[in-house]
């Protein structure tokens, strides 16, 4: 056994480990994407209002679409806050 080949057996097995665990990751992060890349369907979720008269049903889909577009709005506000009290602090740095 030559040296090369004992200090290359001695980083494979040092470092072989954080490897594996790292293709691990790849792998399982090429799965979450194939998996998001399909897409959300949301008439999944709202089927059990199916059976409901199409009224009801526009009524429950309004109040959702209201419920969405408040809280971009409240996360809008948020930030608008955020970025102004850095811009005050900025000032008067």
């Amino acid at each position: 056994m030559n040296v090369y080949a004992a200090i290359k057996s001695f980083v494979d097995k040092i470092f072989g480990t954080p490897i594996s665990f790292l293709e691990l990751a790849i792998e399982k992060i090429r799965t979450a994407a194939l998996i998001s890349s399909q897409g959300l369907n949301i008439n999944q979720y709202l089927s059990i209002f199916g059976d409901l008269p199409r009224a009801w049903q526009m009524v429950i889909s309004s109040a959702l679409l209201a419920t969405v577009l408040l809280g971009t709005l409240l996360i809008f506000r948020s930030l608008m806050r955020m970025y102004y009290s850095v811009k005050e602090g900025v000032k008067w740095w």
